[in-house]
């Protein structure tokens, strides 16, 4: 920093100017060799490339909801602009919608200074045209008329302090409902259309997704111009035939997904079925009655109501006109005071003469409304802070297609998921009538882009792999059919013996001594010795009014009174199914402080599959193994059994929408005892609010101490492999999109391989890494077929990525709904799997999952991250956590708040499958 610029703040006459260099100097050159200490830079790892395709399996003909798109025009560009749209004195407008409509009226108004182009506009700041506009910059006025009150926000409320008033009203109507923009469009960049083609041939260029974005938006601005609710790339028409009522005051809304995608087999647009969740339109009272649960206006919990409506729009009977909730009024409807000027009157010194009167007063004798039930109601305020503007609550009506955001309760999840199912015929019907009503042929940018769509599904060639050989107990192997099999007359393969136990009542009402006497019968035939519990502890039932945390504390107090020592296995019945709140506690207390392994159930239909599935759940936790794949034994697993394999399942939780500041959960998982791929533990951290890569993998705190995730799993692995270290490390990733593979090759590899190399410098295992994808939009179906695609179907040609080595997997039977399909994506593989062998390994790693007795729709380490970062998320409550978003002050890791640390689980569970 040069002295004489003190605040470092490079301003030019900061600085003196350089002195002249002499005629007779030689300037030396800079030595640019490299010191020998210095890191050498590494050429970023890129996801590697299609090496072929499978062969294996018996084939079936498929088709897909990808629908073939010609592009007859390559040789133009789309020119991008950016847009800034202010009101007249300056300020940007930011209302909801507004840049949609002011730039509608730009494009109707000004269409020759447009040069007779059209358009296709974000709805925030970019805008794109085939071929450039006439100038680079464009500046244009627009008026609007009947813009709503809440975008004209900043312009004062009418009414003054309270409700509008007559002659405000005739004012306003003036002032308001014409409202002038200021539009300025500039040149931003321009974007060759040959990129989409050369996508197509596999040749991604920089500009790609930018053109298939371009596509997109034209897209959503089709949808927009039907009154649609924009979702993402998601689109839903306000037709009550698409609403299902999930309670609560909330709808699901279905609709559709739409989006451009470059494949194998060219450009298609991919639609499928998609729902989100808006709040019920209709009057705002119903509305508050749904939602909290109660059965008259009286009950209603004013301060959450202000909480759940703020932001919503509302329509005012009977004028119709548009504002946004603001909040709500401190005192009733008819104690609510507000100062009304009146028509023509003066007061003694000039000034309009003015009045004390209640909200329900003005309404009832101005505005001669007959209100029922609003008189002790708070009202609906919908002004500024200094500036209130109310109307009585009878007035107001929720507007349709306002989304909600907040987390849905436990029965609102299983009513949309339940409503929101359709069996594969059907969605293929939904799908092509949502084609031909969409009718995008006749959109006038595709047309400037040369694009038709063609309205049949894509047909694809599918190969139906082979169900793998399971072994169970008794040295029994047998074949799993239609990808399922049960235990009936067959013992586990490795059972576990259950001696020192007991069973602790938190308040179920059942026959518990007959349900011990059915598990103990039930696991006799599995091949589970299971001794007599030590006893069963049943809740006090004063200990129910306490806090979870206490009644656990209480509960705990009994065990130790009463048990000689530390037992290997508690049984817990809850009474709830879901959502107990002692769920978490119960599991901190045994997992985390004594070390012991629990089974939490909430009996309510008991029987012999019931059973069966708790004792599945058990055995595994106690280190037991249910059943095994029969190669794992011989052991002939390709690839993985010829040299030491761990393999890895990577997956972050995040808190629940509306919940910004809860920390994220990144959980890995680690198979051990190799030659074995059925047996895994799990590590767990938190980490920094919704971040998706996982940066505890490597984590050194000295020079000899690393206490990230990854030693912890490869010295488990080492212990429980005879003393082998891995050369082979096989990660398997869940929930990250293809804008984050770059980030997963090249930041969170790296961590593993430094964990490695901090272990033993001289030890270079060999590395494969798969992306899993569940959040995607391609489905298969079977022609002229009722049934979902038969398990074990996987799909690399046609609808894949047009260069990169994916490939899409139905291995589970899908019995109910249509079958999604798992995508998956070989980012890197230094082992050299020929296709047929890794697709057969993810095959049979959806075999290896020892909570059920049926394949599952991806592998089992990504399934069992998944259960481990849920239920240890559980072990802490972040209930001070606020509900708010970040930017009301909650805790974020921007603003560098520590996150709080997990408790460590204790040393007798954490290497068991604990998550099962």
């Amino acid at each position: 920093m040069d002295s004489t610029d003190p605040e470092g703040t490079g301003s030019p006459e900061a600085l003196p100017p350089p002195p002249p260099i002499p005629p007779n100097l030689v300037p030396l050159r800079v030595d640019t060799e490299v010191r020998p200490d210095a890191k050498p830079l590494k050429p970023k790892r890129v996801p590697m490339a299609r090496t072929a395709i499978g062969r294996k399996g018996q084939q079936i003909q498929l088709l897909t909801n990808h629908f073939k798109v010609n592009v007859n025009k390559a040789n133009g560009f789309f020119f991008h602009y950016s847009v800034s749209v202010f009101y007249e004195d300056g300020r940007p407008a930011e209302g909801k919608g507004t840049g949609r409509r002011v730039m509608d009226r730009v494009h109707d108004t000004y269409d020759s200074e447009l040069a007779g182009k059209d358009f296709a506009y974000d709805g925030e700041k970019s805008l794109f045209t085939v071929g450039a506009l006439p100038a680079n910059k464009l500046e244009f006025t627009v008026v609007l008329d009947d813009i709503s009150s809440n975008r004209a926000a900043g312009n004062g409320s009418p009414g003054g302090n309270g409700s509008p008033n007559e002659s405000d009203r005739k004012r306003m109507r003036r002032q308001y409902q014409s409202k002038t923009f200021k539009v300025e469009i500039s040149y931003a960049a321009k974007i060759p259309m040959q990129a989409i083609l050369s996508a197509l041939r596999g040749q991604e260029s920089e500009n790609t997704q930018e053109a298939l974005r371009v596509l997109d938006i034209i897209l959503r601005q089709h949808a927009a111009k039907q009154g649609c609710l924009l979702v993402r790339q998601s689109f839903f028409h306000n037709d009550p035939k698409n609403f299902t009522d999930l309670g609560g005051g909330v709808l699901g809304c279905r609709g559709f997904h739409s989006s451009f995608r470059a494949t194998q087999g060219g450009l298609s647009l991919n639609i499928d079925v998609s729902t989100t969740m808006i709040i019920q339109p209709g009057p705002v009272i119903d509305f508050l009655i749904t939602n909290q649960k109660v059965r008259n206006p009286g009950e209603i919990d004013w301060g959450k109501a202000k909480r759940t409506l703020k932001n919503l729009r509302i329509k005012i009977s009977p004028s119709n006109t548009e504002y946004k909730i603001t909040g709500l009024s401190e005192l009733p409807c008819d104690q609510q005071l507000f100062t009304l000027k009146r028509k023509g009157g003066r007061d003694g010194d000039g000034s309009p003469e003015t009045i004390e009167l209640t909200v329900y007063e003005y309404f009832k004798d101005y505005r001669h409304k007959d209100l029922q039930y609003s008189a002790e109601l708070p009202c609906i305020n919908v002004g500024k802070p200094k500036r209130p503007t109310y109307f009585p609550i009878e007035l107001c009506s929720l507007v349709s297609l306002q989304r909600y955001t907040k987390a849905l309760s436990t029965f609102q999840r299983s009513s949309l998921v339940e409503k929101s199912r359709q069996k594969p015929q059907e969605r293929m019907r939904v799908l092509t009538d949502a084609l031909k009503s969409n009718n995008y042929d006749s959109d006038p940018m595709l047309q400037a882009c040369g694009i038709s769509i063609q309205t049949g599904f894509t047909p694809v060639e599918g190969r139906v792999l082979p169900a793998p050989k399971l072994k169970v107990g008794n040295g029994e192997d047998f074949f799993p059919r239609n990808g399922r099999w049960n235990f009936n007359n067959k013992k586990l393969v490795e059972p576990s013996t259950i001696e020192r136990w007991a069973v602790v009542n938190f308040s179920a009402r059942c026959d518990v001594r007959g349900l011990v006497r059915d598990l103990i019968k039930c696991g006799e035939l599995k091949g589970i010795r299971i001794e007599t519990p030590f006893d069963i502890f049943e809740e006090r039932p004063q200990s129910r009014r306490g806090s979870p945390i206490a009644r656990v504390e209480e509960m705990f107090g009994q065990i130790k009174s009463k048990l000689p020592g530390a037992p290997q296995f508690l049984l817990c019945l809850l009474p709830e199914r879901k959502n107990s709140d002692v769920y978490g506690p119960w599991k901190r207390k045994n997992l985390a402080e004594f070390g012991i392994v629990t089974q939490c159930i909430a009996p309510q239909r008991v029987n012999d599959q019931y059973l069966t599935n708790v004792l599945l759940k058990i055995n595994a936790k106690l280190g037991g193994l249910n059943s095994m794949l029969s190669i794992e034994k011989s052991p002939s697993i390709p690839m993985v059994s010829k040299c030491p394999t761990i393999i890895l399942g990577m997956d972050v939780s995040h808190g629940s929408p509306g919940q910004s500041d809860v920390p994220s959960i990144a959980a890995v998982v680690s198979s051990r005892q190799w030659p074995l791929i059925s047996r895994y533990r799990a590590s767990v951290r938190t980490q920094s609010p919704k971040v998706e890569m996982i940066d505890n993998l490597f984590k050194r705190v000295s020079d000899s101490e690393d206490i990230g995730i990854i030693r912890e799993l490869l010295l488990d692995f080492y212990m429980s492999s005879q003393k082998r270290k891995p050369d082979q490390i096989i990660i398997f990733r869940d929930g990250v999109s293809e804008s984050q593979f770059n980030q997963v090759l090249n930041i969170e590899l790296d961590q593993i391989i430094e964990a490695c190399k901090f272990l033993d410098e001289s030890w270079n295992p060999r590395f494969v890494v798969i992306v899993a994808q569940k959040n995607h939009h391609t489905k298969f179906f079977q022609q002229g077929s009722p049934d979902n695609v038969p398990p074990g179907t996987v799909i690399d040609n046609k609808v894949g990525h047009p260069r990169n080595n994916d490939f899409y997997m139905c291995s589970h039977a899908g019995m109910i709904g249509t079958t999604r399909p798992t995508h998956y994506h070989v980012l890197y593989d230094e082992i050299g799997f020929a296709p047929d062998d890794m697709q057969e390994l993810v095959h049979s790693l959806s075999y290896v999952y020892q909570r059920s007795t049926t394949a599952i729709s991806v592998v089992a380490p990504i399934c069992y991250a998944h259960l481990a970062a849920s239920q240890v998320s559980q072990f802490v409550k972040f209930d001070d956590m606020s509900e708010t978003s970040s930017g009301h002050g909650g805790v974020t890791s921007a603003a560098g708040v520590p996150v709080p640390e997990l408790p460590r689980l204790h040393e007798n569970v954490c290497s068991s499958m604990f998550f099962c």
